[in-house]
């Protein structure tokens, strides 16, 4: 398997299956961005879920696929194998619930702590693993971590246009990346962790030797 983290905002996903599974993805689906079409014979539920969202209450047909980045068959059995046979047709992505090993992808158990996504994988083998393996995490990853990333992040563009030896730059994301700057986060104000990782590179840029 290789992992993959997916940009799908404004993508159109197809999610067919109005049980849990199906809204479960697509509740995730809506959280990261993507538009959702989603089929089913249930009724819309009358809590407000959002524009981004299209329940269709119909049978499911091939031609709901039209215009998917990605499709999901999360109805019964049956029907998740047509809709695995019609989105292979297509040349669309497949993600099966029902028989895992028919479809093209897995939904990993992932973690978040701002930009900063842990994502736990079993090939379809294992979700409960998964989701236990993520959870163990959970205790593990405090809030620091996405504000390090944060921190990072905001460096970036100052350190490309700055540090032009590529080995420095390097060498200076490394020392950014160390332990230290996240336990120092845990302990001292968000701000004096930030001007202090602006200094390293200030410093960097200003022992660069001038241009010839």
């Amino acid at each position: 398997m290789t992992p993959l983290f997916l940009n799908l905002r404004d993508r159109l996903c197809v999610v067919v299956g109005g049980g849990p599974v199906g809204r479960r993805k697509a509740t995730t689906l809506l959280h990261d961005g993507a538009r959702v079409r989603l089929v089913c014979l249930e009724p819309r539920p009358t809590n407000d879920i959002g524009d981004s969202l299209v329940w269709v209450t119909e049978p499911y047909e091939a031609e709901q696929l039209r215009g998917a980045a990605l499709v999901f068959a999360a109805a019964t059995s049956e029907v998740n194998r047509r809709v695995v046979a019609d989105a292979h047709a297509a040349g669309l992505w497949v993600n099966a619930a029902s028989e895992p090993e028919g479809g093209d992808f897995f939904m990993p158990a992932t973690l978040h702590r701002g930009e900063l996504v842990v994502a736990v994988g079993t090939a379809g083998a294992a979700p409960a693993l998964a989701r236990a393996v993520r959870d163990l995490l959970d205790a593990h990853l405090d809030d620091a971590f996405g504000q390090w990333l944060t921190l990072l992040g905001e460096l970036r563009s100052q350190i490309l246009a700055t540090i032009p030896p590529p080995e420095w730059r390097r060498a200076l994301l490394e020392r950014l990346s160390r332990p230290e700057w996240l336990e120092r986060l845990r302990h001292e104000p968000f701000e004096q962790v930030r001007d202090a990782m602006r200094a390293e590179v200030q410093a960097l840029a200003s022992a660069l030797p001038a241009p010839l």
